[in-house]
């Protein structure tokens, strides 16, 4: 049997991952009808919305959707109707870490992938393509095809893909136009690589062939978890040499700028910083700590673990740095929170640092200022509402002040701390800061975002991550 032509495309699943990857192939193969579904009327809403004021930030999107929305790319909540037209439907919803019963605290909730699958199976009346773009744990795309195999109508045929995404937010719209690899994992069996073609023929349209890489489905699922548990790994070990450092004397930046410079290592993911965030890297390693356990294997699980606590060790590091600096105490005292996504140029945060800082702060009765440029108001309470899940919303609002700039933040703050590396905080006027601030007035950048040395000549006590100098 030849590939079939893919001419619909449905994704099930408007968020981080469907939305941008979703939108930019249907800016890139312009003959495919492409519809992405959700449950979630407000999100599709905002997908659909005049003014194009879209549910997520990420460089470059606005630009994708605008040109391809009402072309051939269609935001709706009828999921049925898009499951039935569609030749290939990519399954890209929401896989957090499970919070309770088994796995809890480690093993990937599969409900809404499961959900999916099964509303695939009820409503498809001709064969499909059904390609697995969350991120899963090793195997699941065999649960899937269980799923659809039991549940199918007679003469319906499904063959299902891996198809990984790794995207980095801030630069998934760059990521997705020119992927370092596209990785399509399929059974192996005469069906499985015509389905495979099927969907590199779709990337084709933009991808060079010798980037897109077909591989066993197995393989595909854990690689993208190993991708991020690596990733991850560099950032706990440069964090770790961090703390070293700190207590040294030693520069963070000098050590990593000399290890960098190592072909065999290269200088990416080496940059410390207060902790890593978002909805990928700590997903994923704890998904890979359950598997290793699962299979066996305590010392792997072990090893993988550490990069989490490591992780969480730098943060508690940190904010019990700013506690020991000012005079062992923050209570009563305003700290300004600079940031609180978990990186620039995303207003995803899932997983932020400034979370746990903040959460710190508030537990040693600290006055919070907050400013983000992206990140919604709404959000951020409900974010410190779960992050204080026994403190009634009410309680954190008398603590927490949110602003609209960071000028205003930091006003009569007695600390400021820079949680996120957003690029206006480096052109911040730190002279109106300091008139404006007590004194002494401190700054404590975790993101090695500003010099230290310009900001000691205006006045400020100045902290930085990696560096072991003494106040």
């Amino acid at each position: 049997m030849a590939p079939i032509e893919v001419k619909k495309i449905c994704c099930i699943g408007a968020g981080y991952v469907g939305g941008p990857t979703c939108a930019v192939i249907a800016l890139k193969c312009p003959q495919i009808q492409v519809t992405i579904v959700d449950l979630n009327q407000a999100r599709v809403d905002a997908w659909n919305s005049p003014d194009y004021n879209l549910p997520i930030y990420e460089p470059g999107l606005l630009e994708v959707v605008k040109e391809a929305r009402g072309r051939n790319l269609f935001f709706s909540t009828d999921v049925d109707k898009g499951i039935r037209e569609a030749d290939l439907i990519f399954v890209s919803v929401n896989t957090p870490t499970k919070k309770s019963g088994v796995g809890a605290g480690f093993a990937a909730d599969l409900n809404y992938v499961e959900l999916a699958t099964r509303r695939i199976a009820a409503i498809a009346t001709s064969n499909k393509i059904v390609v697995e773009k969350s991120t899963v744990p090793c195997r699941t795309a065999e649960s899937m095809r269980t799923i659809l195999e039991a549940n199918s109508k007679p003469g319906t045929r499904f063959d299902i893909l891996s198809n990984p995404e790794f995207l980095a937010e801030g630069t998934a719209i760059d990521d997705l136009f020119s992927p370092d690899r596209v990785l399509i994992g399929s059974l192996q069996t005469q069906e499985g690589k015509d389905a495979c073609e099927a969907l590199a023929s779709v990337y084709s349209n933009w991808v060079p062939r010798e980037r897109i890489l077909t591989v066993g489905l197995w393989s595909s699922e854990l690689s993208k978890l190993a991708a991020n548990a690596m990733l991850a790994q560099r950032i706990s070990s440069i964090n770790a040499l961090s703390a070293i450092c700190e207590a040294t004397g030693a520069n963070i930046d000098e050590v990593a700028h000399a290890v960098g410079k190592d072909t065999r290592m290269g200088p990416k993911f080496l940059r410390a910083s207060v902790g890593f965030g978002g909805s990928c890297f700590q997903k994923d390693i704890l998904n890979l700590v359950y598997l290793s356990e699962s299979l066996h294997l305590p010392e792997v699980a072990a090893y993988w673990r550490q990069v989490v606590e490591m992780n969480e060790y730098q943060k508690r590091r940190f904010s019990k740095r700013v506690v020991d600096t000012l005079f062992n105490t923050i209570t009563g005292k305003r700290i300004a929170v600079l940031g609180f996504a978990f990186k620039a140029d995303t207003g995803d945060t899932r997983e932020s640092a400034s979370i746990t800082l903040i959460r710190d702060f508030l537990s040693e009765r600290a006055r919070v200022a907050i400013y983000d440029p992206k990140v919604d108001e709404a959000q951020i309470w409900l974010d410190l509402q779960e992050a204080l899940p026994t403190t009634p919303l009410e309680q954190i609002k008398k603590s927490v002040t949110i602003y609209k700039s960071a000028l205003e933040a930091c006003e009569a703050a007695e600390a400021v701390v820079i949680a996120t590396e957003w690029k206006e905080f480096r052109q911040i006027d730190w002279n109106v800061v300091y008139d404006k601030m007590s004194k002494p007035a401190f700054v404590f950048d975790g993101r090695l975002l500003v010099d230290a040395d310009s900001l000691r000549k205006i006045g400020f006590k100045v902290t930085t991550i990696g560096r072991g100098e003494r106040l």
